[in-house]
């Protein structure tokens, strides 16, 4: 009779009394209930569970190692931050000592990608049982039949989120600390319980392997009609990323995380992540129906008799989330893998009213858009703020890049050119006017506009040429008025619109100054004209 070898944590001088590796969502319930603090069951039986103190990222704790092999290609500042191996040592041994100090350690193997080809294996060492079921759901799970084949992982997560780092030790700036090395494929988290570092830090490795093999690494959603044809939509927070790409007549591929190889894009996860904040039956549905049994919810404010939650209220915080599998999507499709994309939509939320509600771009245009990465928030929801404010991220997420922008963009471009796809800017912002002019452009109007994409329509539209921005408009679309599609032809005061897009490109132009050294001369060619 075969025997199983006992699975143990001795190679990385870790040995508690109890180690459950891949335990089952019953299981880690179960030990939720007794073990986890502050752990109860919803009404329609997702985990609830308090991520204490830090209830979204710490991006100024995070840390790469600096590193003869790698150094050279990361883009070091106030994203990438350096730290010396030394240092990353001391933090390690920390965590270690503190799992020493645990009667039960959890272990998830899982896969990041689902592309076999370019799949990693990742293995996450924790202390919480909710933070195991949030890396069950949020990573590929693999068989009976592959975990018991799964051998070395080639990265390992250390969560020793419970225990602070010591905020005397060189480069800590408090008693947070994250810390990535490429070199020994491992990352350390001290000082911090919120689940999705352990989400982005995987994210973050993969932003560096893939470039790295000529594979696009992308901060995007991904969708796929019934003739295979796959769209990618880019867009920060409040864009309508999400919502427009949960569409109920296209399969969802994924909805935060992909790459784009020589053979089509994938899904680096296993699940979504879902912000669960004013979340309805109505107005999101999909999501709405996957918070369920084998669903974490996070930082939810709940009825202390009913379990009922409510996620209107943001007493915790308001990133609220849910972690669930993505097979719990009706649409989903599984594996979460397409073809080459045959259109592109970065999403923008332009508050001064001036961004068309959509537009064709170049590739180079493409490239230059995708780094700037631009969005606007709201005036009036800061104290003494009284204009919209832009806000940047180069690649549509930049607290997960690496390597310098350029860099993806040109992958980009490359891809764009191979694979002849469209590139669209979508406008899901204000339309006749800035915020407290103008209003919100309509919901059902971007969607007939996504829906013309999706169908060809827009492709063959015609088109006028905006000059600031050098944008081609098409001037009709099905279902969305004409008097829209141009944004000057709702603003009664026209030299209002002229100072307000040049004050929009000059804002472009001087966020980009920062990428210009990186950046190719078609790349900078494609900036606005002021």
């Amino acid at each position: 009779m075969k025997t199983t070898k006992k699975f143990t944590l001795e190679k990385y001088s870790i040995s508690p009394k109890k180690v459950l590796r891949n335990a089952s969502p019953a299981k880690l319930y179960a030990n939720a209930i007794s073990y986890d603090r502050g752990a109860a069951i919803s009404d329609q039986g997702a985990l609830m569970l308090q991520s204490g103190v830090k209830t979204g990222r710490s991006p100024r704790d995070k840390r790469i190692i600096e590193h003869p092999d790698s150094k050279e290609n990361i883009w070091w500042g106030d994203i990438n931050i350096k730290m010396d191996e030394h240092t990353f040592n001391i933090n390690l041994q920390r965590a270690i000592d503190y799992f020493n100090t645990r009667t039960r350690i959890y272990v998830v193997d899982g896969y990041a990608g689902w592309d076999k080809t370019h799949q990693i294996k990742v293995r996450v060492i924790c202390t919480r049982p909710y933070h195991a079921l949030f890396m069950h759901n949020m990573m590929i799970r693999p068989t009976q039949e592959e975990l018991a084949d799964f051998g070395e992982p080639d990265y390992v997560i250390y969560n020793a989120g419970e225990f602070p780092a010591n905020p005397h030790t060189t480069y800590m700036n408090s008693r947070t600390s994250v810390d990535l090395s490429f070199e020994r494929k491992e990352f350390v988290i001290l000082g911090t319980e919120y689940a999705g570092e352990m989400k982005k830090g995987i994210f973050t490795i993969m932003n560096y392997v893939m470039p790295k093999i000529g594979v696009m690494s992308m901060h995007c959603s991904a969708n796929e009609g019934e003739t295979g044809d796959v769209s990618l939509f880019f867009g920060l927070s409040g864009t309508g990323k999400t919502t427009l790409s949960a569409d109920t007549n296209r399969a969802l591929i994924g909805d935060d995380e992909h790459c784009w190889t020589e053979n089509g894009v994938f899904n680096i996860e296993g699940g979504c992540y879902a912000k669960a904040i004013n979340l309805s039956a109505e107005k999101e549905p999909e999501i709405f129906q996957a918070i369920k049994f084998g669903t974490v919810l996070e930082n939810v404010v709940f009825d202390p008799a009913t379990h009922e939650v409510d996620y209107d209220d943001i007493s915790l915080t308001e990133n609220t989330r849910a972690s669930y599998p993505i097979e719990f999507i009706p649409n989903a499709k599984i594996p979460c893998v397409g073809g080459h994309p045959k259109n592109i939509i970065f999403l923008t939320c332009d508050a001064f009213g001036v961004l068309p509600p959509v537009s064709k771009l170049t590739a180079d245009q493409a490239m230059y858009h995708f780094i700037s990465g631009y969005t606007a928030k709201v005036a009036g929801t800061e104290m003494g703020v009284t204009e919209p404010s832009a806000t940047f991220s180069a690649c549509f997420g930049a607290a997960f890049m690496v390597w310098h922008p350029s860099k993806y963009a040109e992958l980009l471009a490359t891809k764009i050119n191979e694979h002849n796809t469209n590139v669209w800017l979508v406008n899901t912002g204000w339309v006749g006017g800035g915020y407290g002019v103008g209003s919100r452009i309509k919901l059902n109007y971007t969607r007939a506009i996504i829906d013309a994409i999706h169908n060809g329509e827009l492709e063959n539209a015609p088109t006028i040429r905006e000059e600031t921005f050098g944008l081609e408009l098409p001037t009709t679309c099905k279902n969305v008025p004409d008097e829209i599609l141009i944004p000057e032809n709702l603003w009664e005061d026209k030299a209002a619109y002229k100072s307000q897009l040049t004050h929009l490109a000059k804002l472009f132009n001087e966020n980009f100054k920062k990428f210009e050294a990186g950046c190719s001369e078609a790349i900078l060619a494609a900036a606005p004209k002021v």
